[in-house]
């Protein structure tokens, strides 16, 4: 196809308040990632301690294995739809994603999708240094073991050994931050390799402990006749498959972030499609082999593994084994859960608020959100966590997809997103139409989350809402992007006379 990109004049932005240099477009010369820097990324991403544990609470839940590796490759077939179309826009027009929010919220009202996107990050960076703190500790208690044995939980649920390893990993983590991203590429390009190679590792001990592949293997759901759950499956299931997709339902939204360094839609498309479901369901399986293994080992389920290593009789093996784990972790935080709220926080005030600061918000959050409660078992983390945050995140991207390709026909103005009194001004710069759109997407969930958080009685509201809850993103998107759409196409003017600027190269 004839190549129509070309680039915004940025200088023509760089007075308006809207504009900064971290949410400016990408000029052409910039655009340069090609499919396997996009499979890279992902492989990268999905090769984390989290997805282990992801399959691990499946397995925990009362899964076999093999319908848990299913569960998490259909829940990440099913994201990467959204991951795609959301990443059209950064490809096309080199934005990021709190510009791209603007379109359909507003020039203000971006701030909202924007927002919730960045809380469920810190969240999630909250997560990665509990993770890291905890390796930290371990490595701690092999060489002094009177940390594990002398300790008490204080207030907030663990032990002070724990929070000042928590802590002084969120220390390296803001160290990294202030410092900048370019000094954790080399951690970047080692750090895939590490987690694979520390899964291999886990796999190998597995199948040696276990006796094969076999007893691991033919470990029976318990949701078989004759099982505890018989009968229940689809009860799991379904709520489990909205976790799964919960899980980069963050990533389907600000994929922009990433795409608008894209060389071409071919190549966001194709790179994502090898890197993303692939990865998630090779790197579970060595989580559900395993957690399998630990079941016949040593007659309970272990899904974290950071326990796992702790049961290594070796100190050395640990000990590099937990270091790698940290490096790991690092890399992962810095990479998926600082760049994207930073970017967030930053949209609040460009003038003002920088990658640093909005790194280091995104840190201090991190640490309120109380991290070791949100991964302290199985339920919590599916059911209040994953399942929780996708209901706000699903209606955004069904109000972003119905905006983007149906009302606007893939045009959106660019000179105007960063204007203050342009057409994306809407209501004092809210769009009323997306603010109710997402109010009634967000809506039909909150009885269940209520019930799941123990703050309201089944009950009372009946079976109806809480089974709503278990189907949290799907319905949510559903809702947001009818409703969104119906209305925007009903209020909108005729944009005969629209000036679009800044087209990309689509294949």
């Amino acid at each position: 196809m004839l190549d129509t990109r070309t680039d915004v004049d940025l200088t023509a932005l760089a007075g308006s308040p809207l504009f900064n240099d971290d949410l400016a477009p990408v000029p052409l010369a910039r655009r340069k990632w090609r499919l396997w820097n996009y499979a890279a990324l992902w492989i990268s991403m999905s090769a984390c301690i989290p997805t282990y544990m992801l399959a691990s609470s499946l397995i925990g839940g009362g899964m076999n294995w093999w319908q848990a590796i299913v569960t998490i490759f259909l829940g990440n077939l099913i994201v990467l739809v959204p991951m795609i179309l959301n990443a059209h826009a950064g490809t096309h027009y080199g934005i990021p994603f709190p510009v791209y929010c603007r379109a359909a919220f507003g020039t203000k009202g971006a701030n909202i999708p924007a927002l919730l996107r960045a809380f469920v990050a810190c969240g999630w960076f909250g997560i990665q240094t509990w993770i890291g703190g905890e390796a930290i500790y371990k490595i701690c208690a092999t060489f002094l073991p009177s940390l594990a044995n002398g300790s008490a939980a204080n207030f907030l649920g663990i032990t002070p050994a724990q929070f000042v390893c928590f802590l002084f990993f969120w220390g390296v983590n803001m160290f990294v931050i202030y410092k900048g991203i370019d000094c954790i590429r080399w951690l970047l390009l080692i750090k895939a390799p590490l987690l694979i190679a520390l899964g291999l590792l886990l796999l190998a001990w597995a199948y040696q402990n276990a006796g094969g592949f076999g007893p691991i293997l033919s470990q029976p759901s318990m949701f078989d006749p004759g099982q505890p759950k018989a009968g229940k499956f689809l009860a799991f299931f379904f709520p489990a498959l909205t976790g799964m997709i919960g899980f980069w339902a963050t990533l389907s939204l600000n994929i922009p972030d990433f795409s608008r360094y894209a060389h071409s839609q071919r190549d966001q498309i194709i790179g994502q499609t090898i890197g993303l479901p692939t990865t998630m369901a090779l790197y579970s399986f060595i989580g559900v082999a395993v957690t399998s293994a630990t079941t016949i080992i040593y007659g309970q389920t272990i899904w974290d593994p950071v326990d796992v290593l702790t049961r290594f009789k070796n100190p050395v093996v640990l000990v590099i084994a937990m270091l790698a784990l940290c490096i790991a972790t690092l890399a992962t935080n810095i990479a998926a859960n600082v760049v994207s709220p930073a970017n967030d926080f930053a949209h609040l005030a460009p003038r003002k608020i920088t990658f640093r600061i909005g790194g280091l918000i995104t840190g201090l959050f991190g640490v309120l959100m109380m991290p070791w409660k949100l991964v302290a078992d199985p339920n919590g983390y599916i059911f209040t966590w994953l399942i929780a945050y996708s209901a706000l995140l699903g209606p955004i991207g069904g109000i972003l997809i119905a905006d983007y390709f149906l009302c606007r026909s893939m045009h959106l103005n660019v000179h105007a997103l960063y204007q203050a009194d342009g057409e994306y001004r809407f209501t004092n710069g809210f769009s009323l139409v997306a603010i109710v759109a997402l109010l009634v997407g967000v809506l039909p969930s909150l009885p269940g989350f209520l019930v799941n958080v123990k703050l309201l009685n089944a009950n009372h509201i009946g079976a109806a809402w809480v089974t709503i809850y278990n189907y949290a993103w799907f319905v949510g998107f559903g809702i947001a992007f009818l409703v969104y759409a119906n209305l925007r196409l009903a209020t909108q003017p005729s944009r005969k006379n629209e000036i679009v600027i800044g087209t990309a190269k689509d294949a």
